[in-house]
């Protein structure tokens, strides 16, 4: 009997210890009522917080970004901050995005704070960055060392602070709206919770790959297969086609050019909204524009749009389609026969409105009559805008060259290209968030009150709407760049001076295609499940990321469409078809995605169950570094080439493999606090089976006496 109430005093006391905890968890989530299952308990005790990663790259002399520092998920008490003193143990900080640059300064400058930082969780929003002048984790001189000329102290970036380009050996995470609200929700609720015998938490589940297996660079990473190497899939497309079988096909080239790809210290937070999305979209809008244009055949000279992804991790996309035209590769058949006359690139224009003019840089690669020919195209086209308030100006001679851009890389190619790109800027840029999640279309501010604009404090109505601050680009200055480019590229194609005013004037940007296109590539809403995108593809994301990501698979001028990007298949897609020559009831349906004639291609077969087969030369082009070749099924570097002059510092980038990242929050209970109660468990529990054995002596005595 005795040997039997030892389990059971012991059962009880568990019991209560349970029951003395459970109230705690109870309070944190307020949802749950009763526990029916584990995955109850689990959403009473933990929230999943969402928000975009930092995440580990790597090159060929070592890593920069950030991972957990070992094998283990991180948990460290979570503290703001403003509150921070002098820690003890590891802590998550809660960073506000106008603290992130002397936040992360002082880490990499302070190896004793450092080591005292478990995990960062940052806040952003548009309060935040309303206090902010600027803020670039870029570098004052952007990828300086592809450079064709040799000042490369040259401060084109005034803001940059270069905290991208370190390492840092804890995990950071962008919150999310809803993330802020979750974290701001549990860290409210702590002064309701026991005192302080608990501690409010945060676990990281950001264990990158590079890290498990020790390969702390590029090269030995992809030996040991642990990540893949940064890029994508370029897309160029021709106006009108170009008939690959046909011998005459020596028109010169004019070439128009534009990035889809941006980064920051977040991963899936690059929207790029002026840089460079701002030049990708006007592009798409002068191709819808003249795409309404007859007589392109009869022109002298071809049109050629060309959209790069890869562009800020080496140049990777111009570098590799200029590799491919000396290869003479199928990804670029059709333009082997034909020389490039002149290159317009369309850099960062979303910021040219100001003071109700739309100013635009025309910054030039070299002084040449083919140079002055795109300039003065530029001006005509600006004349014929009179009324729109466009006004296009030459670049300060006193800068040293071309601002950091795709034209690097056909200059370092070629020192003797004509080229001009448009920027918003002259002598540095004047987007003060490049290369950061703050680089976007809009900030949302919730609903407002009638008494915001009543003089009478009482009265408060709230509207049902939300209005947009904090835009980092205008879309009149997209309008407008586009407008330029379009008409620039008519009278280029022509190549005839005395265009008549009824040509130009034909010529109209769709402005309201323009706004719908900004809200698709750069906002979670609609974003990439608008109606224009969802009319050629099947998006896998609503939120354009605009990150070059990694290239998966083989390299092929005929991808895989699952290893291509969504913002590649719909520039794909709408190229295609803006371009084709067979339109309406002329075309025909293709099946399985695949045309029967060859110089046809199939278009919206992800849209709809039967594509359309159109007639366009539009090509996919792997985006990836020259100094890599896929054998196999892995990647291998090549020994470097000295005749390749931008292979020699190309940095070899890669992203490190990785299996699940998850943060969350909860609260746990101080160690001593469950110490004290174990103990007054184990006490009582005690003197409970003393007393019950004292009893028993009692009534046994007073039964014997009975």
């Amino acid at each position: 009997m005795m040997a039997m109430g030892l389990p059971r005093l012991v059962a009880i006391s568990f019991t209560l210890l349970l029951v003395s905890i459970l109230p705690l968890h109870v309070s944190l989530a307020g949802e749950i009522t009763s526990i029916e299952s584990v995955p109850d308990l689990q959403k009473l005790m933990y929230v999943v917080v969402d928000g975009y990663p930092c995440v580990r790259l790597l090159n060929l002399s070592g890593e920069i970004g950030c991972s957990n520092p070992g094998l283990n998920k991180v948990v460290a008490p979570i503290i703001k901050l403003k509150d921070v003193k002098d820690l003890v143990q590891p802590h998550t900080i809660l960073v506000t995005a106008d603290e992130m640059e002397d936040f992360f300064t002082r880490v990499s400058s302070d190896l004793s704070f450092a080591s005292k930082i478990g995990g960062v969780l940052v806040e952003s929003g548009s309060n935040f960055q309303q206090k902010l002048t600027g803020f670039s984790p870029d570098k004052k001189f952007p990828q300086a060392q592809f450079s064709p000329y040799e000042n490369v102290d040259y401060k084109w970036n005034s803001a940059a602070s270069g905290i991208m380009w370190k390492k840092y050996n804890f995990p950071v995470y962008l919150l999310s709206e809803s993330g802020i609200s979750a974290v701001q929700e549990i860290l409210s609720k702590k002064k309701m919770k026991h005192g302080t015998y608990t501690s409010d938490v945060a676990e990281f589940n950001m264990v990158m790959e590079t890290t498990k297996a020790g390969t702390h660079n590029s090269e030995a990473c992809l030996q040991e297969g642990t990540c893949l190497p940064l890029g994508g899939y370029s897309v160029w497309s021709s106006l009108p086609p170009i008939s690959v079988s046909s011998s005459n096909n020596r028109k010169p080239i004019v070439l128009t050019v534009a990035s889809m790809d941006s980064a920051s210290f977040f991963r899936d937070k690059s929207f790029g909204a002026d840089s460079p999305i701002s030049g990708l979209v006007a592009l798409l809008g002068a191709v819808d524009a003249l795409s309404r244009v007859d007589g392109f055949s009869n022109f002298k000279k071809q049109l050629v749009f060309l959209v790069l992804t890869g562009e800020t991790w080496g140049y990777l996309g111009s570098r590799r389609f200029l590799h491919e035209l000396d290869l003479h590769s199928d990804a670029v058949a059709g333009l082997g026969n034909s020389p490039i006359e002149t290159v317009l690139e369309i850099g960062s224009v979303g910021k040219g409105l100001s003071g109700g003019i739309n100013t635009f840089f025309a910054h030039k690669t070299r002084v040449s009559s083919v140079t002055n020919m795109t300039l003065d195209a530029l001006k005509v086209a600006q004349d014929s805008l009179a009324s729109k308030n466009i006004k296009i100006l030459s670049a300060d001679t006193a800068n040293p060259g071309i601002p950091p851009s795709s034209l690097m890389a056909f200059m370092r190619k070629n020192p003797q290209t004509s080229a001009v790109v448009l920027e918003d800027f002259d002598t540095k840029f004047v987007n003060k968030f490049y290369h950061s999640h703050l680089d976007d279309l809009c900030k949302k501010s919730h609903s407002l009150t009638f008494s915001s604009f009543c003089s009478k404090p009482h009265f408060a109505l709230l509207i049902p709407f939300w209005y947009c601050i904090a835009a980092n680009i205008n879309s009149s200055s997209v309008v407008a760049a586009a407008s330029v480019v379009a008409r620039t590229l008519y009278i280029l194609a022509s190549d005839d001076k005395d265009i008549s005013n009824s040509a130009m004037g034909s010529i109209h940007v769709n402005a309201s295609f323009v706004e719908e296109l900004l809200n698709c590539l750069l906002a979670c809403e609609p974003g990439l499940s608008c109606d224009l995108v969802k009319d050629y593809i099947s998006p896998t994301n609503t939120c354009p990321g605009n990150y070059a990501g990694v290239i998966l698979g083989e390299p092929s001028s005929k991808p895989y469409l699952g290893y291509v990007g969504d913002v590649s298949r719909f520039v794909w897609n709408f190229l295609a078809d803006k371009t084709s020559v067979q339109k309406g009831n002329t075309t025909s349906v293709c099946s399985k995605g695949v045309c029967s004639k060859t110089d046809e291609v199939c278009i919206k077969a992800e849209s709809n169950k039967e594509g359309t087969c159109v007639v366009s030369t539009t090509r996919y082009v792997p985006a990836y570094s020259t100094r890599l070749k896929y054998n196999d099924g892995a990647w291998t570097i090549l020994p470097q080439n000295s005749s390749d002059s931008m292979g020699m510092v190309d940095p070899v980038w890669t992203e490190s493999n990785w299996d699940t990242i998850r943060v969350r929050v909860y609260t746990v209970q101080h160690s001593a606090y469950d110490n004290t109660v174990l103990v007054a468990g184990i006490t009582v529990t005690t003197l409970a089976y003393i007393g019950i054995l004292a009893a028993k002596s009692l009534i046994t005595k007073a039964l014997k006496q009975d």
